[in-house]
């Protein structure tokens, strides 16, 4: 896996972000979206919100996506082995680029079809734990008709407004991007967009 580790070190130094195909082999995506749809069938996914603690709140105009949280106690053999890959993940990072991340959490996410999430930041005004967004897609035979995209809205040198950066979200691919710099967005997407979604983070500062 450190050849893949390298490539998020790369991506993340170069330009804030960085796009890890085959992160995630056909067996384990087929394994993992299995898990997946289990857990949606048997109604434990909820309707994600916006805000953190008591001001956090469900506007559906704003995001649209469905969410498990993933506990490593109560996990299936193959998440655990997912979220052992991350932790991986996060000793590399911290041994080449100091980012001093103690501490990763994940959550299956669904978008139904017509569902988005709006243009936003990762990291909370009043908390700056997150670090680092990391999204690995769990779909099947994805194409551009399918929609879903994320896009990063990636700054210009010499404050020479931006780029948007779209990113489809086929299945094994992972997309990291860091939490407090890099504003982003899901569009629309027309078919169930499924996704582990998560976060590595730090002790906050704020």
């Amino acid at each position: 896996m450190e050849e893949l580790f390298e490539l998020a070190v790369t991506g993340i130094l170069d330009r804030g972000y960085a796009v890890i195909d085959g992160f995630l082999n056909d067996a384990e995506v087929l394994t993992l979206r299995k898990r997946f749809l289990e857990r949606r069938a048997k109604d434990a996914f909820s309707p994600a919100a916006i805000g953190q603690g008591e001001e956090s709140q469900r506007v559906a105009a704003i995001r649209g996506d469905l969410i498990y949280w993933l506990e490593k106690e109560e996990a299936f053999p193959a998440e655990v082995a997912f979220i052992n890959k991350m932790e991986d993940l996060m000793d590399y990072l911290n041994r080449t680029c100091y980012l001093g991340v103690r501490e990763c959490e994940f959550h299956y996410a669904v978008y139904p079809p017509g569902t988005f999430y709006k243009r936003h930041l990762d990291q909370f005004q009043k908390d700056d734990a997150r670090v680092l967004s990391v999204v690995t897609y769990l779909n099947e035979e994805w194409g551009t008709e399918d929609g879903g995209e994320i896009v990063l809205y990636l700054p210009k040198e010499g404050d020479q407004g931006e780029i948007a950066q779209k990113i489809l979200p086929i299945g094994g691919r992972t997309v990291l991007f860091e939490s407090g710099r890099l504003e982003h967005e899901v569009l629309p997407t027309t078919r169930d967009r499924m996704s582990i979604t998560g976060w590595l983070r730090r002790e906050k500062i704020l």
